[in-house]
């Protein structure tokens, strides 16, 4: 072979992302130095990359949705103490439950999700000291967002208690939750970030064991002080999330140290001379986009909490009951989708798009699968979930509770796929479907309930089938939506 022919030979062909040109530039950016990994840590990266998807995901996502699981087991348990301290309560926890449910999943999925993916996607591109510094950056908006969240419902709480609907004694049912649970909200947000910030790292079990820790802790605590037992003073509906507060603080202590001694692979010298606007920017570009997602979420089910009010306290018991189940779904859904949003990131980080699709269809399928299961079980059976909470003397109350779910739970598989999607969409940071399609649901639920009930005769039946056909809309334009695109958009 001669010179010339040797020149004329082609080179390997590799296509070229984003991130590639950006490794070419790292050295000269000190916020992206890449450095060497420790063994056991870059292993665990190595899998989320390589490792065949459906038993990786199976084995990263089983820790996570028992530990769901048992979470929703404290769900469950706190609306049975509220049962026993009467339907009055009952109902106002059905007000303040969204809100609830809220800093829950702005915390752990929106953004936390950004932040879990945010250090997938630089530990994926080999960017270990900016990992290390956005953990410390996430940490810092954790805080900001609980103190905002505490001020908000310290000057707004009661008014907008009072704007959904029910009696006095409901609204100051609400407002003595509220008044615990706000101010010490910081908890749940520190537990949640750190806890993120592990999963990142492609740690699953670590914070499943945590979170096991903290729901199986919570349950007697939210018991003892709200009811009294032994030498626990009776606190009533404030004792609620007094438990869970003090809970979420013990495993918050616990995540934070477990990273500061180096565990996560993690190591923080300097990193706090690396703390940037761009930084901040990274976890928020998707972390608000997620939080638009969250906020329509919760809007869709107050705005529906403020309908069914207007026919009564037992109505506002039955759909609560209903809703409350419905909300529980979404730590099941994010069982899964905590371990896609890692694998997502890490993928999308080493520029591997179609091996991110392939994680996302696999987890939104199987998470479909399940919660879709449910649902029909509960539609067919309503009162295996309506039983736990109400006497067979809570004629209305079970009524309502039982046309909710004979309508709106065959539905669920729908808001499983489209949950699910959205968590995976936050690894790959595009999160313009996630939000359109809850754009879409929010519109046909708030929409669609007033219309069905001042059009027609079918009452608070009409708001359900609004709620069931804001689902459906939810899960297909998501799903629709990522299967043409395929996230051709390149993340902002």
């Amino acid at each position: 072979m001669s010179i010339g022919q040797g020149w004329k030979r082609p080179l390997p062909r590799r296509a070229w992302s984003h991130d590639d040109l950006a490794d070419v530039s790292r050295a000269a950016d000190h916020n992206a130095q890449p450095d060497a990994a420790a063994g056991p840590h870059a292993a665990r990266t190595q899998a989320l990359l390589t490792a065949p998807i459906g038993p990786t995901l199976l084995k990263l996502a089983a820790p996570n949705v028992l530990a769901m699981f048992v979470q929703s087991a404290q769900s469950i348990a706190e609306a049975y103490y509220a049962s026993v301290l009467g339907v009055t309560a009952l109902a106002g926890l059905a007000l303040v439950f969204p809100l609830v449910m809220l800093t829950q999943m702005l915390s752990a999925g929106a953004i936390g999700g950004a932040v879990s993916a945010s250090i997938a996607r630089a530990l994926g591109a080999s960017q270990h000291q900016r990992a290390a510094t956005l953990a410390l950056t996430a940490g810092l908006v954790a805080l900001g967002f609980a103190l905002v969240s505490a001020v908000l419902m310290a000057v707004a709480g009661r008014a907008v208690f009072g704007s959904l609907g029910g009696g006095q004694d409901t609204i100051a049912a609400a407002t003595t939750y509220a008044a615990v649970f706000f101010p010490g909200c910081v908890a749940i947000w520190l537990c949640n970030t750190a806890l993120s910030v592990i999963r990142g790292t492609g740690d699953m079990q670590m914070p499943s064991i945590l979170l096991i820790s903290v729901a199986t802790a919570s349950i007697p605590l939210a018991g003892a002080f709200a009811l009294g037992w032994g030498p626990f003073p009776a606190f009533g509906v404030a004792g609620l999330p007094l438990g869970l507060i003090v809970a979420y603080g013990l495993g918050a202590a616990v995540a934070i140290t477990h990273i500061a001694i180096g565990r996560t692979g993690l190591t923080f010298f300097g990193a706090t001379r690396r703390i940037d606007l761009g930084m901040l920017r990274d976890i928020l570009r998707v972390g608000m986009m997620a939080a638009v997602n969250t906020v329509l979420t919760v809007f869709t089910t107050v705005v529906m909490v403020g309908l069914v009010g207007q026919f009564g306290e037992a109505a506002l018991a039955g759909y609560g009951l209903g809703a409350r189940l419905e909300f529980l779904m979404i730590p099941v859904i994010f069982g899964i989708g905590a371990a896609m949003t890692a694998m997502v990131g890490a993928n999308v980080g080493a520029g591997q798009t179609d091996r991110a699709l392939r994680v996302a269809w696999t987890g939104s399928l199987a998470a479909a699968a399940i919660v879709g299961g449910i649902g029909l079980m509960l539609a067919i059976f309503p009162d295996l979930w309506l039983g736990l909470f109400l006497d067979p003397s809570d004629d209305a109350a079970l009524a309502f509770g039982r046309s909710y779910f004979h309508i709106v739970a065959p539905f669920y598989a729908f808001f499983g796929l489209g949950l699910a999607l959205y968590f995976a969409s936050q690894g790959a940071g595009r999160m313009f479907w996630p939000v359109i399609s809850s754009l879409a649901r929010v519109t046909v639920a708030v929409v669609g309930a007033p219309a069905l009930t001042q059009a027609t005769s079918l009452g608070v039946q009409g708001v359900f089938t609004a709620i069931g056909l804001a689902m459906l809309i939810y899960g297909l334009t998501i799903g629709v939506a990522i299967k043409l695109n395929r996230w051709q958009e390149r993340p902002r």
